[in-house]
């Protein structure tokens, strides 16, 4: 029966491996000038960073921004009528104040009321999609020389407020000659009911 065998006798022998002396902090210093000196190659970084690492600064830039505006047209915007083509269309609000004001040929109710701050909502911008321009013409002659109200504005008539029989709405009805001296009345308050609160 042979001997048994120990388990440390199969195993390599360590070699001791003698100990490398330490760096002068001058030898570091040259190493760290040589690789300083080694040109290196140049990443592009983010956006984000690139900003971050660009130190900020104070003065003010060498050429300012311009910037433009376009001006906005508001609701109510209408020509001046030509001398001699005048049609004249008569307002009168709550309080019974008449307001007399010349007009062009096409131009709506609704919009010579707002050129002339008069105080017509038309909360949909003239789409026909709400009732807030509703008027009363006074005149029943005048009231009958106007084109029929479609099915769109018959729909929101039945919305207005104070209802009667020659209510329209103020978007739909265009100035032509055969209403010059028309004289709607603003009803006493507006209900702002629009097509859209019904889908």
């Amino acid at each position: 029966m042979s001997a048994p065998r120990v388990f440390g006798q199969s195993l390599p022998r360590l070699r001791l491996v003698p100990r490398q002396p330490s760096r002068s902090i001058a030898q570091h210093a040259r190493c760290y000038s040589k690789l300083s000196a080694t040109p290196r190659l140049a990443v592009p970084l983010p956006y984000s960073r690139l900003a971050a690492a660009q130190p900020a600064s104070s003065s003010p830039p060498s050429h300012p921004r311009h910037f433009s505006t376009t001006p906005a047209v508001s609701h109510g915007h209408i020509d001046p009528p030509r001398p001699g083509e005048e049609l004249y269309v008569t307002f009168i609000d709550k309080e019974g104040l008449e307001t007399k004001v010349a007009v062009s040929k096409g131009d709506n109710l609704l919009d010579i009321a707002q050129a002339n701050d008069l105080e017509m909502e038309g909360a949909c911008g003239g789409s026909c999609a709400c009732s807030t321009c509703h008027v009363i013409v006074t005149d029943q002659d005048l009231y009958d020389k106007m084109p029929e109200p479609d099915d769109d504005e018959n729909d929101m008539l039945d919305l207005a407020f104070g209802l009667t029989e020659t209510s329209r709405l103020g978007c739909q009805v265009h100035m032509t000659p055969e209403l010059n001296g028309l004289k709607v009345k603003l009803p006493a308050m507006t209900r702002n009911l629009q097509e859209s609160d019904f889908k």
